[in-house]
């Protein structure tokens, strides 16, 4: 018994040195990034907003248009998301990284500096996207809040609050430099639906949007996994563990999620012209 006591304190006290050992001092005094109970706070509240005090406010009431409060909000998250992609280019991943193995650089010249910014900057954007469910409830579209969404919104500022507060560069980082480039996609195609039905009907590409992000889960899936596979790399490999298994799990999920809604939607559209002919 106090051999496996003595073997859990030891593995705790290997993950309290390892996280004291990797916390990035360059980025401890930024906005919400010393500790993670802000962070917990807002997540908190937000679940509690989006599975039942929102639903519950709208029950009985009218949804909301929010056609104007939509137009600036995608346009402001196109705008975001161009900057990130453009500072992780400058960064580190438009020539400074390694696309096989990059160390977190926590130095504090301009270029370490840069990308340190960024991935807070990232970081800051997840919270900030936490507003499209929120949206969604307003709207009363509870079919657009599925798991996958709820997770997808959930887990991704706890990642970049991982990053900011430890790994504020390196290895890691592509998936943040990749997702935005995927988000000024996105977020342009949900700036153009919000202008109105005259726009929408020439909105034909919604599923594409989907496949991207499967593809750029499969991108990190492989650029994490062969870090094991790099003796000498000095990217953690724990961390890169961590991003392959998540990586893994998005690409089955948001896989699952396209067969669904496209692939059956599809087939089903398929027999009805069938019989109709």
């Amino acid at each position: 018994m106090s051999v496996r006591l003595n073997e859990t304190n030891t593995i705790v006290d290997r993950m309290v040195n390892f996280f004291v050992e990797h916390e990035d001092l360059r980025t401890k005094s930024w906005f919400l990034s010393n500790a993670p109970g802000p962070l917990f706070t807002i997540l908190a509240a937000y679940l509690y907003f989006c599975l039942y005090a929102g639903p519950r406010y709208m029950r009985d009431r009218k949804p909301f248009e929010l056609k104007n409060t939509l137009l600036v909000y995608n346009a402001v998250q196109v705008l975001l998301s161009l900057v990130l992609f453009y500072e992780g280019y400058k960064g580190g991943w438009g020539g400074h990284y390694s696309y096989k193995c990059q160390p977190v650089p926590y130095a504090t010249d301009p270029i370490s500096m840069r990308m340190a910014g960024a991935v807070w900057l990232y970081y800051i954007a997840k919270i900030t996207e936490l507003l499209d469910t929120v949206f969604f409830v307003l709207r009363k579209k509870q079919r657009q809040i599925s798991f996958l969404h709820l997770y997808h919104h959930s887990l991704m500022p706890v990642c970049a609050f991982i990053g900011v507060k430890y790994f504020a560069g390196g290895h890691g980082t592509l998936l943040g430099f990749i997702n935005s480039f995927i988000h000024i996609i996105m977020y342009a195609y949900y700036l153009l639906s919000a202008m109105g039905p005259k726009v929408q009907k020439y909105l034909w590409w919604k599923k594409y949007i989907t496949i991207l992000q499967i593809v750029q889960f499969l991108i990190i899936f492989v650029h994490t996994l062969q870090i094991q596979f790099q003796p000498n790399c000095n990217f953690p490999k724990s961390i890169a563990a961590l991003l392959t298994f998540n990586a893994g799990l998005f690409t089955y999920m948001f896989s699952s999620f396209y067969v669904h809604n496209y692939k059956k939607e599809a087939a089903a559209q398929a027999k009805l012209t069938a019989k109709k002919e």
